[in-house]
């Protein structure tokens, strides 16, 4: 065994590039700006965005009519602090936001500090933030998290420590506690008089909706019960709130070896009185489950007193409306697709979403934009073709849909179109950087088949014009709810990986992108099959067809395939080396898990009661890459930051030694304060260099 410690400083250089014309770097691939966090004013015809420009996060607004994109921040470092939160001030002078934070972590630090990947030896704070339209600097406004802005006043509520204070814009008076309540506060939402708060007080096994007024007014809580009440939505007049109720947590375990429905009902209550009653309630089958896809059950008010909903109940992610009144729910968006990014208009008589459909049989893995009336199922396409649109905002006027778009080649950017729908124009394109790639490949859906007889999606990279024989590369996401797409991703994480398999294939690399189920885009089932993750793992068939695919590939050298992934695709790029060695020659795994039994990293609910714990721990080890450390042959690189909230460092250290131990070559990157998906673009760049150099030297690469 011979292991390398990778340094910094080794890693931030790219990978050589090889004689033939036309090839970029990996940094000139990874200057792509990204832009995210979209949001409208709630008057007029406002936008505002971030955008990432290696590292450097800032906010940018534009206005009607010219949608001329301007910087209303001037931040100049790589120091990874989120910027995000965006929010309009009523009258839409002001962008409200939040600086600092990881909030895509699955739990807070230590003390919940707030993560330093620039290890600065001054401590971070989580900041709210506000930026003015006319030019000013912008404000600190308080320490905290999860604002809410008035929509009539120049006040914003957010919290901190789980409760809840508030501020004013003009940060004339410092925040002050705006009431006190048991259990920690979120879902912070005014009615829309700005004269009443509405929020969730989660109590451990059970939460409830509560109702701020004032100090001499009881806090309302809504039908209280010991269920888990979230997901509070006013109605337009602010006499009613729609909200999600599902069963608290408690009574005999589940069985852990098998599914069963996750039931959830939508529920109505009057502000004023808290009378209450059920509107719908979902049907006790695996279908009827409560949704995981983007924004969850998507709970809104539509005209008319229609409440609009996502769920599966025909194995798709669809958008349904019912009466308050109650009834059987109308069917928005028949069809094998999903829907995400769901905006409801001003006016609350349309929703626009995007979905992975439209005409070309490769839709399914893109996503335009759509457009339906909340009582009838009549949607109509906004965009279409070889692009990828999402992130729909609708602006206050109700004249415009602004949203991200890009292709195959072009990285994402703002767009605008009229809501009654034309022509889309791009914002911003001037922040691609001059000699960001032109030449990087379009990818191609391919279609291959698991072991057990399932199709699985997979997109292609391979560059045109070469001849003989080519390494190859499998790449695997992770979420597990995720799905790679025809083009540059609308997650930054994602983005990366596109750019990182455009640069392995203007290398010469054939590089595979497995959809493996369990994620999203091809329905209910295949994003819930039975004997997965720590239940079986069979999804690593799926990972295990596409590296006999690219084998089969006459194209391809197959004593040469590699795989690499981060998070749930670490943990399957560990399996595919520990499993099967004879196809993967080599892999970089970033921050993936390796043990589903270790007591400091474990997603399966280990209860009181006996049950089926027996079996579930050995089909969890079963399940585990460490389980099958004998038969690991192939090289691989670690890759992993020691601050990481999602995913336990111990993971790595524990593998480190464990490979160690069987004699396994591996290399090490440890990016000392980072997360799980790195904060600061020269993380990505060390670690994406990393992983290109270690296939190179690995495969003869030059």
């Amino acid at each position: 065994m011979r292991r390398l410690l990778l340094s910094l400083a080794f890693c931030a250089l790219a990978a050589p590039a090889p004689a033939f014309a036309q090839q970029f770097t990996l940094e000139q691939v990874r200057s792509y700006p990204f832009p995210s966090d979209l949001v409208a004013a709630p008057n007029g015809a406002a936008i505002a965005w971030v955008l990432n420009e290696k590292g450097v996060r800032n906010i940018w607004e534009a206005q009607a009519p010219d949608w001329t994109p301007r910087r209303l921040t001037n931040y100049t470092a790589d120091d990874g602090q989120e910027l995000s939160q965006l929010a309009f001030s009523a009258d839409g002078g002001t962008v409200v936001y939040v600086r600092g934070g990881d909030h895509g972590a699955n739990w807070a630090a230590e003390g919940n500090l707030a993560p330093d990947p620039a290890s600065s030896p001054v401590q971070p704070k989580i900041g709210i933030w506000a930026a003015s339209l006319a030019g000013a600097d912008p404000r600190l406004l308080a320490e905290g998290d999860e604002p809410a802005v008035s929509p009539t006043a120049n006040r914003v509520a957010f919290l901190r420590g789980g409760q809840v204070y508030v501020v004013t814009l003009d940060s004339a008076r410092h925040a002050t506690q705006l009431f006190f309540t048991r259990g920690t506060n979120g879902s912070l939402t005014w009615s829309p008089d700005g004269t009443r708060l509405a929020f969730v007080s989660s109590r451990g096994d059970h939460a409830f909706i509560g109702i701020f007024t004032s100090d001499s007014e009881p806090i309302r809580y809504l039908a209280p019960s010991t269920s888990r009440d979230f997901a509070p939505r006013w109605s337009p007049d602010g006499r009613r709130i729609a909200f999600v109720r599902m069963p608290g947590q408690g009574g005999a375990p589940r069985p852990l070896l098998k599914q069963e429905p996750n039931p959830w009902a939508i529920w109505v209550a009057e502000a004023a009185t808290g009378e209450r009653h059920e509107v719908w309630r979902s049907p006790n089958t695996l279908h009827g489950s409560y949704p995981t896809s983007l924004g969850q059950a998507n709970l809104a008010w539509g005209a008319d007193d229609r409440l609009i909903f996502t769920a599966d109940l025909d194995n798709w992610p669809h958008l349904y409306s019912v009466p308050i009144a109650g009834g059987a729910p109308l069917l928005l968006t028949p069809g094998d697709f999903m829907v995400e990014w769901v905006e409801v208009a001003p006016d609350h008589r349309s929703i626009v979403y995007c979905g992975n459909a439209g005409r070309d049989p490769n839709d399914d893995d893109r996503r335009h934009l759509f457009r339906v009336p909340v009582d009838r199922a009549e949607p109509a396409a906004l965009t279409s073709g070889a692009g990828l649109e999402w992130a729909p905002v609708v602006t206050g006027d109700g004249a415009t849909v602004a949203f991200m778009s890009a292709d195959p080649r072009r990285p994402p950017l703002p767009s605008v179109m009229p809501l009654s729908g034309g022509s889309p124009r791009l914002l911003g394109s001037d922040r691609i950087p001059a000699d960001f790639p032109s030449n990087l490949v379009t990818p191609r859906k391919v279609i291959f088949y698991a072991s057990d007889g399932l199709a699985i999606h997979g997109q292609l990279f391979e560059r045109a014009g070469t001849s003989g024989k080519h390494p190859a590369v499998v790449f695997v996401h992770g979420g597990p709810p995720r799905q790679m797409l025809l083009g540059w991703h609308y997650s930054y994480y994602y983005s990366n990986a596109y750019a990182v398999n455009q640069y392995l294939a203007s290398r010469g690399y054939v590089v595979l992108s497995v959809n493996y189920r369990l994620g999203i885009g091809y329905g209910h089932d295949f994003r819930f099959p039975p004997h997965t993750g720590a239940g079986g793992a069979d999804e690593y068939l799926d990972v295990l067809a596409g590296g006999r695919y690219l084998a089969a590939l006459p194209e391809v050298d197959a004593s040469r395939i590699g795989i690499w992934g981060g998070s749930y695709g670490g943990f399957l790029t560990a399996m595919a080396l520990a499993k099967n060695s004879e196809v993967f020659a080599a892999g970089s795994d970033l921050h993936g898990v390796h043990d589903w039994t270790a007591d400091r990293y474990s997603t399966t609910p280990w209860r009181y009661e006996a049950g089926d714990l027996d079996s579930a721990r050995i089909v969890a080890w079963q399940s585990s890459p460490v389980a099958y450390l004998s038969t690991w042959k192939s090289p691989v690189i670690l890759i992993q930051g020691d601050d990481d909230r999602n995913v336990r460092f111990h993971q790595t250290v524990d593998l480190a030694r464990r490979l160690a131990a069987a004699g396994v070559h591996y290399e090490e990157l440890v990016i000392p304060d980072e997360i799980h998906d790195f904060l600061r673009h020269r993380s990505w760049l060390v670690a994406d260099s990393a992983t290109a150099a270690f296939f190179d030297r690995t495969f003869g690469v030059h």
